[in-house]
Order: C-alpha cells, then structure tokens, then sequence
C-alpha cells in the first residue's frame, strides 16, 4: 500500500493575512440532482456559496465558483421514462430550470455544467483506473435487493426501511437521514420497495468495490488536520473508530451513467461520478477560458479548493472522496464547509404542510435579494439547521433593510438632490462617526472570511442605528426651514449618504442589485479597498431601493394549493357524506405496507396543557423506544399502564407536536369508552402483528 500524507493546510490564519498577493481559489456547492426544480433548501447553499465567492473577487482574489447538474442514476431514468423522454433530454431541460433559479437568485457561477459530460467520464475513468491499477478495487458477489414487479435491481434511494442504527423509520438505503449512518440496502430493516410497494427480494450480482479501509490512516489525519469544522471531524473519528467498509461503487443496468471500463452491464454509482462533476465543470470552464486545470488539481497544486454542502453527505465528501483523490494522484481539499437543514416555520420542508417552497414560487411574491440577505443574518460557520420563520422574515425584511438601511439614504437624498442641486458637501458634518464605521471595515472582512454572516449583519446593522440615531438627532428636516442652516444640512445629509454607501460596500457579497442601484444613484462604485468618503461631486435623483413585505405575501405563498394545483389522480372528498359510512376499501398492499407491532408501555404521565394526552414511552424491541401522545387520559391512570402491551403502527411518520415528537400511534378501539388493543399473552416487544 502506498502512504499518503495531507497537504499542508492553514484555517485559522487565512492566507490573505499572510501575504498581500492575490490567492487562487476554487469553490464549489454540492451538485444539485436533476429529478426537479430547485427548492429553498437548495437556495440556502448557493447563496451561502455565492456570498462567500463574491466576497473574495471583492478582495481582488482569484476566485473560481463551479457547480453542475447531478444528472445519473436510476431515478433520472425512471423520470424520463414517465415523461417519454431520453434521460439526456430530461436532464437538460432540469439543468435549464436550475440555472434560470439560480440566475434569478443572483447566484454568480462561473460555470454551470452536467456530471452528464465528456468531461465527467474522462476523469471518472481516469480515476477508476488509477484506483485499480494501485489495487484499491476488489469485485464481489453481492445478494442484492430486486425488485420483481418492476424488474430491476433496486438502486439506494427506491429501498426505504428502517434504519439498522438508530431505528429511524422510511430511510433510504444508503444512509440514515436521522442519525447519518452508512450502510447497504440488505441492513435496512424490513425494507420495501419505493417503486412498486412490494418486499423485493435477494438476488446475486457481482459488484465492484472500492477499499475505503485502505485509507483509514489517511483519512484519520486528513479528517483531524483542519480541512473540517470540528463537530463534523468529531463525528467521522466515530465512524473511523467502528472500521470503514468497502464501498459498493457499481450498480447494475438498466442505469443511466457511465460504464465501468471493461464491462458491459455495469455502472458507476452516482456518488462516485457525482463528486467528479465538480472537476470536470471545472475543466470545461478551463477550456473556454484558459485556465490551467493542474493548477487546481494537480496534487503539489498551491491553489485552495473549498466545497459547500449539507451535513447530510459529509461522509461522501469527507472520506470517500479525499480517499478517491489521493490515491489517485489528485490534490484533496482545502476545506469542507457543511451547512444543516432549512426548516420553515420550525417543521421540516413538507408539501402536504405547505412548507416545501420551490425556488420559483418563493420569487413569484418576494424579492430574491429578501432571502440573501435573511439567510445572511442566520447563517454562522458551524452546522447548525436555518428556520425560515416568516414571521420573523418579514420583521427582519422590514425592519433591516427598509427602516433602517434604505431609510438612511432615503431620508437624506431629497436635501442633496432637490436642496443642492444634487451636489455632496465639500466636507462632513461628523467625520468622526464616518471614521468609527470605516474601523469596522477589518472585522466585517474576518467575518465574510470566516463564514460568520449573522455576525457581520449584526455588526452592519449596528453601524446603521448610529447612522439613523445620527439623523434624528440632527433633524436635517428641521434644519432646512431655516435658509442660513443649508449648508449644515447638506453636510449633514453628505454624512449620511456616505455612511449609507458605507454599509451598502460592507453588503455588496449580501445584496449585489441594491449594491448596483446604490453605485448607479452615487456614480461611483462601492469598492470595498475604497472607503473614502465622496465629497463635492454630482449625484443621480434617489430612486426607491426597497418595498416592505406585507403579510398578504406570505399568506399568498403558503396558502394550500388550489384543486387545479392538486394531483390529477388524487380524488377528492365529497362534500356532503355522511359522518358514518361504511369504510371505504383498500388493496392488501395498501394494508400490508401498514407495520403494526408489539410495544411495551415503559412509563406513561399526563402532559402538562393537555386536557387528554398522555405520553408514552414504549419498548418496540430491536426497533429501540420510541414516544407517543395518545388521546387516552380520560380512560387510564398512568401508572396502570406501565408494563402493558399494546399494538403500534410502527411506520407512521413522526408527528411534531407542541409537546414533543409523537412516533407514532397505539391502537385502540370503542366509541364513547377507550380501550387499548392488546396481544395474547406471550407476544414480546418488536413482534410484527399480522
């Protein structure tokens, strides 16, 4: 085996605090997959992506920003069969749709490209062969999950189940969104198939595997040598700690990809090509341009390679592909930034709640600048999930933006434009509070730098109520009745406009179309190594730069969709039918995929505000505990329910309640009294109930 050592690496001392030269630089967002539009989730890291790119080229650096269209895999396939269409035409026209958003969301890339690519097979070839030469891949026979209604070995993401960790219920069967653990599609726990509903079977396929544990030594340096923050470096020492599997990079036709070199029905997995996309974009850019490729990837490469994506495929970031790169000769990254989750209004994105908001039909009622900036003011360097809570959306919107940063200049231009003849004063009526706002300029630059937004924003907004207190204090409005105060008005109002152009500057990787209103209204442009304040020149009529958000907006935005909007094949409930009926009949596959089993009441109480729950603790056996609020309190003490079993619908998806999490539900049966269904005797805890 060869040795691999890490690349040298500096994250606490940034190299523009070590030299005045320009730093070459290449960032990318994790690859947006091409099974449908973009969502507000995806927004999140591009514009976390894009704040930081822009950002840099502000600083005079080199910055490269790349992203591409994830386009493989089984469901790209099973998505343009559905619409008659080759998966070539389908995920252009996917790629198509992801561009407009992200062009509409001010989304600066450099190049936006497909892992669908000349490019992309060269270097997923180039790499598979360089990992075989060196022996890192090793062919198996696997027992493999098929699917015998549809006909086809079930790729990860069409195999649900639950998860053999943690026992979080409707996992794919890659990895555990819950818990974050890896594993194959045969340890997931009574798995189905997500196309067909069916329990798919086992059947023998030889697979192509690549040696992960090869590289446990490497990966236990590179992943604690500072290219991570420390909460995702802490959790993959766990995983280093339990012994790294080999990792399954084949999958079998029919399949959308490329061929592995030398077989005819095999394929790379999309995660292994997926990662690769980023050189390959890379690379198409570089043959438009100019660019030297090696520059970036070569392995002695001095540049910095940064890639932003979501806690959830750390490990595909973070072990499979530094293990990849080095092995076969490229250079690994710099740094890896990991963002959480996107919640709004405090519950996961769901459509049947109304909060799984489309990139579009976020833009059909508010401005794209609104949620650059709201995110800006939530996000921090660490994982942490971002709620978009609308309510503080519109406060924040209305508040920062509109009353506080526009309003400066707002109030001030009328005194320049219509008072002056639109000429600033030849000096400032407080240079001092104009120089106060300039010193910020070093610790606004490390929070960009450092990925900390929300505390930039509050460093700007604080400079923006010295500027606003500034104002009222000295009234200008006031001032101007008077002839002889014109002069002071205009310095004042010169002050204000200056300290306004000030924190636009400070904005500009936030807020790039107010930044280019703001330039076009002052005639100069907001240069972050240019502070200087503008005195005795001509400026432009202001024109207004903001709108504030009314509620009706969000109201528009999360109202229920219409019964045109609503799926085709989805009946709708009649109107007028009676309360009792007879039940309306389901299939036994409808009825089988309902998971029922065995649970053990371990404690029970009364919920504080609640007039008839009460929460349960229940041993489910080797599905592990699990909690749930149940309407029972008017017929059960608490405590004469510990140590009874009951019967659970274990695969219910979790209910998030004011009081907690329910996970689940008990059954229970009667009409004006309750009782609790219960098994014979003998029954243990995790027993399937059929």
């Amino acid at each position: 085996m060869v040795i691999l050592t890490a690349l040298p690496f500096q994250t606490q001392i940034p190299r523009h605090k070590m030299t005045e030269s320009s730093r070459d630089i290449l960032v990318t967002s994790a690859l947006p997959y091409a099974n449908g539009p973009l969502h507000l989730g995806h927004i999140l890291e591009f514009i976390q992506t894009d704040i930081w790119v822009r950002f840099q080229k502000l600083q005079g650096n080199t910055c490269y920003y790349v992203c591409a269209s994830d386009a493989h895999g089984t469901a790209t396939m099973l998505k343009a069969e559905e619409q008659n269409l080759t998966p070539e035409k389908h995920v252009n026209n996917i790629k198509a749709s992801q561009i407009s958003s992200c062009d509409n969301f001010l989304i600066d890339f450099d190049n936006f490209y497909s892992t669908h690519s000349e490019e992309n097979r060269h270097f997923s070839e180039e790499i598979y062969n360089r990992l075989n030469a060196c022996g890192h891949i090793e062919k198996k026979t696997i027992k493999q999950l098929f699917d015998n209604e549809k006909g086809l070995f079930l790729a990860d993401r069409f195999i649900k189940g639950y998860c053999p960790k943690c026992k979080a219920p409707d996992q794919y069967g890659d990895n555990c969104e819950a818990c974050g653990a890896t594993y194959t599609p045969a340890d997931l726990i009574d798995p189905i198939s997500a196309l067909s509903g069916s329990t798919p079977i086992e059947k023998d396929s030889e697979h192509y595997f690549f040696k992960l544990s090869d590289f446990t030594e490497f990966l236990k340096e590179w992943t604690t040598d500072g290219h991570l923050q420390d909460p995702v470096s802490n959790k993959l020492q766990e995983w280093l700690d339990a012994g790294l599997q080999s990792w399954d990079i084949s999958r079998d036709a029919p399949y959308f990809g490329f061929n592995i070199p030398g077989t005819e029905d095999k394929y790379f997995y999309v995660w292994l090509d997926a990662p690769i996309g980023y050189m390959a974009s890379f690379k198409n850019l570089c043959d438009k341009e100019g660019i030297d490729f090696n520059a970036f990837w070569a392995k002695d490469s001095t540049a910095e390679l940064y890639h932003f994506i979501g806690k959830d495929i750390i490990n595909f970031h973070a072990l499979f592909w530094p293990a990849m790169l080095s092995a076969s000769e490229f250079r690994t990254p710099t740094g890896i930034f990991a963002h959480g989750f996107v919640t709004v209004n405090g519950q996961k994105m769901s459509k049947s709640r109304g909060t799984f908001i489309n990139a579009d039909d976020y833009l059909k009622h508010f401005d794209p600048e609104h949620l650059r900036y709201y995110y800006a003011s939530k996000l921090t360097s660490q994982v942490d999930d971002i709620d978009l809570n609308f309510e503080d959306f519109l406060g924040k919107v209305n508040t920062d933006i509109v009353n506080k940063l526009v309003n400066i200049a707002s109030r001030c231009a009328k005194f320049i434009t219509k008072g002056n003849n639109g000429m600033l004063a030849s000096e400032l009526d407080n240079p001092s509070l104009f120089g106060e706002a300039k010193a910020q300029q070093s610790a606004i630059t490390d929070c960009y730098e450092n990925r900390e937004y929300a505390k930039a924003i509050r460093l700007i907004m604080k400079l923006a109520d010295d500027a606003n207190k500034y104002i009222d204090e000295k009234a200008p409005w006031a001032l101007a009745k008077d002839p002889e105060k014109s002069d002071e008005v205009v310095a004042i109002c010169t002050t204000g406009l200056n300290l306004f152009r000030l924190l636009i500057t400070y904005l500009k990787p936030v807020l790039p179309e107010m930044a280019k209103a703001t330039e076009s209204f002052f005639n100069a442009e907001c240069d972050w190594h240019t502070l200087e304040p503008l005195l005795n020149r001509q400026i432009n009529n202001f024109k207004p730069l903001a709108k504030r958000i009314e509620k009706k907006q969000i109201d528009a935005l999360l109202a229920p969709p219409t019964a045109e909007e609503k799926p085709k094949n989805k009946k709708e409930k009649k109107k007028d039918k009676p309360a009792e009926t007879e039940p309306s009949e389901i299939t036994i596959d409808q009825f089988l995929a309902v998971d029922l089993r065995v649970a053990k009441i371990i404690s029970a109480e009364a919920v504080e505000g609640a007039d008839k729950l009460l929460a349960l603790k229940l041993d489910v056996g080797q599905l592990g505990e699990k909690q749930v609020f149940s309407g029972i309190k008017s017929h059960y003490a608490p405590e004469a329910l510990i140590g009874k079993h009951t019967v659970l619908v274990a695969n219910l998806k979790p209910r998030k309640m004011k009081f907690g999490i329910s996970e689940g539900m008990i059954l229970a049966a009667g009409n004006k009294d309750i009782y609790l269904l219960s098994p014979d005797d003998g029954a243990k805890p995790g027993d399937k109930v059929s």
